[in-house]
């Protein structure tokens, strides 16, 4: 099977992994795509196809003007991954399918490439098997895991569109290739239709306490998933955040009317803060998934322990003895087997967490009886993301006010302004732990 360990070798737009040997599968993969004539001129013209106006970049060639547009996210880790893979996908698709550099890229090619996305064939040579994510480093790793959706494709559009921009900005294009298409207004969805409706994430709910506590292992498993959807859907975190974000962010402060109420400090998109209410039900899970790993209840104030561990890990030592062993035996394995105590579980990680959560409380629900099978299906649809819009759906239909809900999602901002506003805070804090709740 053809591989594409040479293009990370070559070619990559962020840093990769070395890889100690490659396979001679690899190499003759190597030669097949990256080592005829066409792609060795793709590579020569792409160092003198740049506009003829005063470059403000000094990039020689589109690879190395692609980690200058990249380097302005560097700072923004999940904007970097999501742009420098879109680039990397156009990139390569550009050099192996067409034999020519990105600058050189038409319209017509534009119009191609998206075509392409909604079905990257050859399979075998663009997607990855199963669908699996591996490593970047790894021989296994294709661009894609499938065909995108609209939407996702939209987006990748959307990517590339700002790619191209900057570059003609830069000086580095003459013109936007993707400048002449058919730009259609977005128009707002009238409903969020990704969540969970009540009955569906009380099945989830269900699945989840009725996980095996008969081992130490099956029970700091079922501590951790309680506790990741439990932050996931009152705290309405995004995914990343839960997993770039401590347990030192956690504060108390008194109201105006003399209550201690908890609060978790997140930094979210744009490196922008927003408060989250921790309403008394987080704040309970909390200490439970805490003293489950024999911890303290309650963090201290700074406290570098990551939102959600790995299994064996806590602050300073090991927990119940499971020292050294793997955590998911996938994703969070080779992820794990470090002394770092700090070191937070992978995205993809705890995006498969969630993923087989979602996929048994499906199949409890198909096991009673076949009127169940379209929410089963609906369910192993579902992503961590849904959470966060079940939680923002769940609170606009128990009537809290929408305002509050805008912020506790911090959706937006409310400016400097806000800053000064602590009576709004504490009734947002009232409103949100009175009526949005878990009810484990």
């Amino acid at each position: 099977m053809p591989r594409f360990t040479s293009w990370y070798r070559r070619f990559a737009v962020g840093a990769c992994p070395k890889r100690k040997n490659s396979s001679a599968q690899t190499s003759r993969y190597s030669s097949r795509v990256f080592g005829t004539a066409a792609f060795r001129r793709s590579i020569s013209a792409a160092r003198r196809a740049s506009s003829d106006g005063h470059a403000q970049i000094a990039a020689p060639n589109d690879l190395d003007a692609i980690r200058a547009w990249l380097a302005r996210f560097a700072d923004t880790p999940t904007t970097f991954g999501n742009y420098r893979k879109e680039a990397e996908r156009l990139l390569l698709w550009s050099l192996v399918e067409l034999g020519k550099p990105l600058s050189s890229l038409t319209h017509e090619d534009c119009l191609r490439y998206q075509r392409f996305l909604a079905d990257p064939q050859p399979a075998a040579l663009w997607v990855a098997g199963g669908g699996r994510k591996h490593p970047r480093g790894d021989a296994r790793w294709r661009p894609f895991y499938g065909p995108l959706s609209p939407v996702s494709a939209r987006q990748a559009m959307v990517i590339l569109n700002a790619l191209f921009s900057w570059l003609v900005q830069a000086g580095y294009l003459a013109g936007n290739p993707l400048a002449l298409s058919r730009q259609r207004a977005r128009r707002a969805a009238p409903r969020i239709t990704r969540y969970l409706e009540p009955g569906l994430w009380q099945a989830v709910k269900d699945f989840i306490a009725s996980m095996p506590q008969d081992t130490a292992r099956a029970r700091a498993h079922y501590h951790r998933v309680r506790w990741l959807f439990t932050l996931l859907y009152l705290g309405g975190l995004r995914i990343a955040k839960a997993r770039s974000n401590t347990m030192g962010q956690f504060f108390v402060r008194r109201d105006a009317g003399g209550t201690m109420r908890w609060w978790l400090t997140v930094h979210g998109k744009g490196d922008r803060e927003r408060l989250v209410p921790a309403t008394r039900e987080l704040m309970t899970e909390l200490a439970r998934y805490r003293q489950s790993l024999g911890m303290t209840a309650l963090p201290s104030p700074h406290e570098a322990t990551p939102l959600v561990l790995p299994i064996g890990k806590t602050a300073g030592s090991t927990a119940d003895g499971t020292a050294g062993q793997s955590a998911g035996r996938s994703a969070e394995s080779s992820r794990t087997k470090t002394d770092d105590p700090h070191r937070p579980l992978t995205r993809a990680a705890l995006h498969a967490i969630v993923k087989d959560v979602f996929a048994g409380a499906a199949r409890q629900l198909r096991a009673r009886g076949t009127e169940f099978e379209a929410r089963a299906t609906l369910l192993e649809q579902a992503s961590a993301h849904w959470l966060r819009h079940s939680a923002g759906s769940h609170m606009a239909d128990r009537q809290v006010d929408l305002r509050l809900v805008r912020d506790n999602l911090g959706h937006a901002s409310l400016g400097t302004t806000s800053l000064y506003l602590h009576a709004d805070d504490d009734r947002r804090h009232h409103e949100t732990d009175e009526k949005h709740r878990i009810e484990w």
